[in-house]
């Protein structure tokens, strides 16, 4: 079981130094044998606000490291002509010698769609598609003018690796988990909207579809988890409880305006404390890691038991950076310990 740091940071409770935690913590990884470093892609909201480009953060995580991957966890990829994104991720490969991947995301929430409204509909197949096009362009395809006439465009630099590293990011949806496996890529999954007995379901049916699809091996499953660790679960509260439940307060309202229309407006204080309050004690006892590290080693075992390769640790919800950067320590600790 690999251990990897995820980034999705709420702008209401960033620092000064928006991103000391994520370059602090990526050396630390980088030092630390930790398999990979996470950053996403989130526009026009607070949660996740301060990474609207994940090709910026992988180049200054890059820079920073000479061991640890650098992922984006994810790129939306509906909002982004392929050649662009080749292109960018191309560089972080360079910058890295070898060491960028992606997820790709269909995208959700309807507003990010503004830099490519025609996509919306349909971003499912769009996201599939450009899997084809982003290894044929990696590989040193041309990419097809839009005119008869058009010459091929080929990207520069040239990447380092001669494969890119591909995932599917995937929740909710048992198609998605059967389409990554159908086109060979890993799975980045969560457990924000699904037990991990439903998750377990759609494991095994991505395992089926990428032992169909011909490509070597069983294929890789990402599962992010919230984490902080401390000497017990006690004290690991009372640095966590009120900033994952702030964090989670902005999660739900970016969910429930996601189609434009501010329902979150319309839920009541009493329901969405109920709402935050049922939702952390999950991420606390089952679905995060939280606690010592032998209460944490129980979790990922129980995890591991769902066929998961990698758990990608969402370390940056609003606990102060010092605190964070300290319980890296003990995250270490858990990683050799595994």
């Amino acid at each position: 079981m690999d251990l990897s740091l995820f980034y999705f940071a709420d702008e209401g409770s960033a620092e000064r130094d928006r991103y000391r935690l994520l370059l602090s913590g990526a050396r630390f990884a980088d030092e630390h044998g930790f398999a990979a470093v996470w950053t996403p892609e989130r526009h026009f909201h607070p949660f996740g606000g301060i990474f609207p480009n994940p090709a910026l953060t992988a180049a200054a995580v890059a820079a920073v490291t000479s061991r640890v991957a650098v992922r984006a966890g994810s790129v939306v990829a509906p909002l982004h002509h392929p050649l662009r994104l080749a292109e960018e991720w191309a560089v972080v490969d360079n910058l890295s010698n070898g060491r960028a991947g992606l997820s790709l995301a269909a995208g959700w929430h309807q507003r990010d769609f503004v830099f490519n409204p025609s996509a919306y509909e349909d971003r499912y197949q769009v996201t599939a598609d450009t899997v084809a096009t982003l290894r044929s362009l990696w590989a040193g395809g041309g990419y097809g003018g839009h005119h008869a006439t058009d010459a091929e465009y080929r990207i520069y630099p040239p990447p380092v690796q001669t494969e890119i590293p591909l995932w599917l990011t995937a929740s909710r949806s048992p198609e998605t988990f059967k389409a990554a496996g159908k086109v060979g890529t890993g799975v980045l999954t969560h457990l924000l909207n699904q037990t991990q007995e439903e998750l377990a379901e759609k494991i095994a049916s991505y395992r089926g579809a990428y032992a169909a699809s011909g490509r070597a091996g069983r294929g890789h499953v990402v599962v992010m988890l919230h984490t902080y660790l401390d000497t017990d679960l006690e004290a690991a509260q009372q640095h966590a409880r009120a900033p994952l439940e702030r964090y989670l307060i902005s999660s739900l309202d970016l969910n429930l305006s996601s189609g434009g229309d501010r329902r979150g407006q319309a839920l009541s204080d009493s329901r969405a404390r109920m709402v935050i309050g049922r939702a952390y004690q999950r991420y606390l006892h089952q679905d995060g890691l939280f606690g010592s590290v032998e209460d944490a080693l129980r979790a990922v075992e129980r995890i591991r038991a769902l066929d998961v390769d990698e758990i990608a640790c969402l370390i940056d919800f609003g606990i102060p950076t010092d605190v964070a950067l300290s319980g890296l320590t003990r995250l270490a600790a858990l990683r050799e310990a595994l």
